[in-house]
């Protein structure tokens, strides 16, 4: 991508959501939009009337998703996910979360909304955002993934609003708060990334299920309101992009140390007993970069001493195993089995929702509501 191009995405947000934003706060219509939302639940459901003009066009502009959207594709990563979807969701909780706190930029946005103070909920919205669009057809009727795409498009777009009116945030010099570049970013680190990831642990993804992964993310992207002319047709494509944007973006950054910090003690307080206490910080090294885990401050086996460096065997051994050993395959599961049981039944626990897992992902994965 054009060098200028890539620049100019950090002065960019998402044009259509801001000006219903601007125009909710100007009215004071923020609570009553909100609570007419809060009813819009599922891909088919009609979009209610009694909302104000510019917030209906919105849904009925964002309700679709683009032509080029292969179903095929979409099919393709569904049945992807369903066998590999313990393998996904254990890079993308050890991994592509991390990898997004080593972004200076998005981990300050996060302190200045107060989302340092929870990361169970961030956890929680993030898993539920990937189930929904690993559903069978999860942009056609019966799933309730495009509702929760254009209510995530108004959160990040009222976001922008208020960090850039808070006073607190320097545009000329940062961009603005959740810009093109940052969500083209978090695109690429929930694609490219997570399927970098599972190669990197052992576990085999062919070229076709890479390039079907990629697409469905990319459809999710343009959803999202992502340029569509920024981001790459082909997976191949978008790693390098990843290569350029994502992982030349990484640092250290105090926000993005205690992120990290929060959601490595989450892990362990979700885990039950103290088997995995010590293995986590291992499992994320596995994952990840080791530089980003050194800018996060992720503890080494020199800090652990001979537990962790016997966990970071064990995640040596399970990488060795042949494609076909059961064992492996169980070890690699359990840690992403567990996490996404204990949300289903307890992370909501204080919270505003519970983890919602579609049906045929639930009785795959053996997930217990």
């Amino acid at each position: 991508m054009d060098a200028d191009l890539l620049e100019s995405l950090k002065f960019e947000g998402d044009p259509l959501a801001d000006a219903v934003i601007s125009e909710m706060v100007a009215t004071g219509e923020v609570d009553a939009v909100n609570l007419v939302l809060d009813e819009l639940r599922t891909n088919d459901q009609p979009i209610p009337e009694n909302l104000p003009p510019r917030v209906r066009q919105y849904l009925i502009e964002t309700d679709s998703p683009p032509d080029w959207m292969d179903v095929q594709r979409v099919a393709r990563a569904h049945e992807f996910f369903l066998d590999d979807g313990m393998h996904v969701a254990s890079v993308l909780s050890f991994g592509a979360m991390v990898n997004c706190y080593a972004q200076p930029r998005p981990s300050r946005v996060l302190c200045l909304t107060h989302r340092l103070e929870h990361p169970h909920r961030r956890l929680s919205e993030t898993s539920q955002f990937v189930l929904n669009l690993m559903a069978a057809n999860p942009f056609s009727g019966g799933g309730g993934f495009v509702p929760a795409i254009q209510k995530t498009r108004l959160i990040h777009a009222a976001v922008r609003h208020f960090i850039t009116e808070s006073g607190q945030w320097d545009v000329a010099a940062d961009g603005v708060p959740i810009c093109q570049q940052d969500l083209l970013g978090a695109l690429l680190i929930f694609s490219v990334q997570v399927v970098k990831g599972m190669r990197r642990i052992g576990v085999e993804v062919t070229e076709q299920e890479a390039e079907d992964f990629y697409h469905v993310w990319r459809v999710a992207g343009a959803l999202l309101g992502i340029r569509a002319d920024t981001m790459p047709d082909t997976y191949d494509e978008a790693l390098a992009l990843n290569d350029s944007l994502v992982e030349a973006s990484y640092a250290a950054s105090p926000e993005g140390i205690l992120l990290t910090s929060g959601l490595v003690a989450l892990y362990r307080q979700l885990m039950p007993g103290k088997a995995f206490d010590s293995i986590i910080p291992a499992m994320v090294r596995k994952v990840v970069n080791p530089e980003v885990a050194d800018y996060l401050q992720i503890p080494d086996s020199r800090g652990w001493g001979r537990v962790v460096a016997t966990g970071v065997k064990l995640m040596r051994v399970f990488e060795r195993a042949e494609d076909d050993s059961v064992l492996a395959r169980k070890v690699l599961d359990k840690a992403a089995r567990l996490l996404l049981n204990v949300n289903v039944r307890q992370l909501s626990h204080g919270q505003s929702t519970a983890l919602d897992v579609p049906k045929e992902l639930a009785d795959s994965w053996s997930i217990r509501p």
